[in-house]
């Protein structure tokens, strides 16, 4: 296990992967983030005046935080980031499909994608390759290869 966190290749690999996936979820959203916050309220788990400052914020942190992935800057800040991003979406697509809820998950403003198994799947890998980010030793390819890299 020690071997693939330190792979250079793979971990390069899997912050681009997580890094693009979160810059072209935000990208859409930061365009339109009135449908958004309708997106998030259809979750019934927000409350109401809420809405739009998440709708706000929350796209230009996955922007941010891809970004920095995609870079290598701050590797395990931006790697608690986005997992505890991921694990917050795990859980509110859980919740709303124990509730019965036929919702667009809003993960991507042009694409249409129902809540269910298949999305917690992929949002469970998501989160193994943050979790991954976090504990490599690889910094090759990244922007600062020196400490500052970190945290």
């Amino acid at each position: 296990m020690k071997k693939l966190l330190n792979n250079d290749y793979l971990i390069l690999a899997s912050r681009l992967f997580l890094g693009f996936f979160f810059v072209l979820a935000a990208i859409g959203k930061i365009a339109d983030p009135t449908t958004f916050a309708k997106e998030m309220g259809n979750y019934q788990i927000f409350p109401f005046f809420s809405l739009n400052i998440f709708a706000l914020i929350l796209p230009w942190l996955e922007l941010i935080s891809g970004m920095m992935l995609i870079f290598g800057i701050k590797l395990k800040a931006n790697s608690i980031i986005t997992g505890g991003l991921l694990i917050i979406f795990i859980i509110a697509v859980f919740s709303a499909m124990m509730r019965g809820l036929n919702i667009n998950c809003g993960c991507f403003s042009n694409k249409i994608t129902i809540v269910g198994w298949n999305k917690i799947l992929e949002n469970t890998g998501l989160l193994l390759l943050a979790i991954a980010l976090y504990f490599t030793q690889s910094r090759k390819f990244s922007f600062l290869e020196n400490n500052e890299a970190n945290y």
